[in-house]
């Protein structure tokens, strides 16, 4: 059995690698397709497959998924040419024949309102258009979204967001990637759909308080108008565009979009989600 993980030069795909691994999965059936094939040496090293493969190139996602049984289509990264890439794969898998096409979502993709969810929305439709058998693994924000801030967050002294009192069912990388992996190597998984979120949702003042608790610095919770977010966002280098878009998913949040109650990524990984506050305890040790 064949697995494909694209995109698996970054951080996500890493984290599926090694939960393949550790899942009993045999080196050589599992592919590591991405661009920075050099990032994935250590995997190499361990008897993974390792394949150069660009969303945008379709000789090249061809080859990648020659002989494969199972994909993983994690959502590329550039915002606005997702729909085209994923595209891609999805015609390749279907030319392959491939038994089983899982693809990394967005939580509630089908009644958020949210405008990252756009081509989420659109890679779904174009999945149940294509005949090939998919699965949908919708995941829910990443603590990392939040974590990986923490330098910026304790120099500025406040989480600053739109988000008001709404809460967002995170769970680390590493949950949704052994969920990932556990879909992958099960039977029967066509036609499910998996919404995946922490078991405990936080508000950003939550957040704040658990940054204050892990680094015994007082952190407050700055709730900003989305317009004014969007402009601190675009006045620290993030892009106007997406900047834009990251507002918005607060006011998302705000409405409720990003929770998840459905326990399915406890489920699938058979112990309790990464809570915030342990995530924020290692983030604020490491930094």
């Amino acid at each position: 059995m064949s697995i494909v993980v694209t995109g698996a030069t970054g951080q996500l795909g890493r984290h599926v690698l090694e939960a393949l691994l550790e899942r009993g999965v045999p080196a050589g059936e599992i592919v590591a397709a991405g661009r920075s094939v050099e990032k994935l040496a250590d995997f190499a090293g361990r008897g993974v497959q390792v394949k150069a493969m660009d969303y945008a190139d379709a000789g090249s996602v061809a080859a990648a998924l020659k002989g494969a049984k199972r994909v993983l289509l994690i959502s590329g990264s550039e915002v606005g040419q997702r729909v085209d890439q994923h595209r891609t794969v999805i015609e390749a898998a279907r030319a392959e024949g491939v038994e089983l096409l899982a693809y990394t979502s967005i939580a509630n993709a089908d009644t958020t309102a949210m405008l990252l969810a756009d081509e989420h929305k659109a890679t779904e439709a174009l999945l149940r258009e294509s005949g090939v058998p998919f699965v949908l693994l919708r995941n829910g924000w990443y603590l990392e979204n939040y974590t990986e801030q923490l330098p910026g967050t304790l120099a500025q002294g406040a989480v600053a967001g739109s988000a008001g009192d709404g809460k967002v069912s995170g769970a680390s990388r590493a949950d949704y990637a052994h969920a990932a992996a556990a879909v992958l190597v099960a039977d029967d998984q066509a036609g499910k759909v998996y919404e995946l979120g922490g078991d405990d949702a936080f508000s950003m003042a939550d957040l704040a308080s658990e940054i204050s608790a892990a680094t015994g610095k007082s952190i407050s919770y700055n709730d900003l108008p989305a317009g004014e977010y969007a402009g601190l966002l675009a006045s620290v280098g993030v892009p106007e565009a997406f900047a834009e878009i990251l507002a918005d998913s607060d006011l998302g949040i705000a409405r409720g979009d990003l929770l998840v109650s459905t326990g399915d990524l406890r489920r699938l990984i058979g112990r309790p989600t990464t809570s915030l506050g342990r995530a924020v305890r290692a983030a604020a040790a490491a930094a």
